[in-house]
């Protein structure tokens, strides 16, 4: 039977990030996709143009209308843009009690702009991490979180050690920002484990942090323990972006080619 996943996060009406992005990953990993829009982004590949938050009630009401309805078996947490959303979706987080979630604190779009409000990081540690089972930042938002500079992976330790006191069950820093190849670190109860694979000469890396939690959230929905629905996301992610290039959208950071095995069957790409 196919599991049922969950995406509460902003919207990328450009395509490659946000919901749109969460919808196409469990797709394309067999899960079906649902979402609870929490801000509504005016984005492309270049820039974001504007914000607009959406109502908490109108979020929450979102979240009921598929718990009431859905067998949910993960949730992806992406932009919790203010205090109030943050509050207001661990709250049903709490209700609900879904079995996974997978929190990407999204704070900064791949073009560079903000996407979050003053004092979400902390909100974030205190109300959502104790009831996350993995939690995606890259390095930027890993800087943001344990308040610690994290400018290279001899640096993700230190800032781990800060961003686990939250109660989070497993914790992956990214290190697609570091030189090299492309290494992300997993940190939970059996210790540090890292991943790592080939770093892919593209500019077309708009929505990879989406993605890959999105991915995590369908490995782990359809059975997979935490270090394997890891390798399993960062394998499919390794694949969206080696094959990014193949798709012409946009004129700046492009999006990463979510059905990639699939156009490569048809023949289309």
């Amino acid at each position: 039977m196919v599991k049922n996943c969950l995406s509460i996060a902003g919207s990328d009406c450009s395509g490659g990030a946000g919901i749109q992005a969460d919808l196409k990953a469990f797709s394309a990993l067999g899960t079906f996709g649902m979402s609870a829009v929490t801000s509504v982004v005016a984005e492309n590949t270049q820039r974001v143009i504007s914000i607009q938050n959406v109502d908490t009630a109108v979020i929450a009401d979102q979240i009921d209308a598929v718990f009431e309805d859905v067998e949910v078996a993960a949730v992806k947490l992406g932009m919790l843009p203010s205090v109030e959303i943050i509050k207001l979706v661990s709250e049903k987080l709490r209700q609900y009690q879904p079995k996974f979630v997978v929190c990407d604190p999204v704070m900064v779009a791949t073009s560079g702009d903000s996407l979050s409000g003053e004092g979400t990081a902390a909100a974030l540690r205190d109300c959502i991490f104790p009831l996350a089972d993995v939690v995606t930042p890259n390095m930027p938002e890993a800087s943001a979180l344990s308040g610690l500079r994290v400018e290279s992976i001899t640096d993700f330790d230190a800032a781990a050690e800060v961003i686990m006191r939250s109660g989070a069950k497993a914790l992956l820093i990214k290190g697609g920002h570091a030189d090299g190849a492309a290494v992300d670190v997993l940190y939970n109860e059996n210790g540090r484990q890292e991943f790592t694979a080939p770093r892919v000469d593209t500019k077309n890396t708009h929505g990879t942090g989406c993605t890959l939690s999105s991915a995590i959230a369908a490995c782990l929905a359809k059975g997979a323990d935490t270090p394997t629905a890891v390798a399993q996301a960062k394998e499919y992610i390794s694949g969206a972006i080696a094959n990014a290039d193949k798709l012409n959208v946009g004129k700046g950071h492009g999006p990463t080619n979510h059905f990639f095995d699939y156009y490569i069957i048809k023949g289309i790409i």
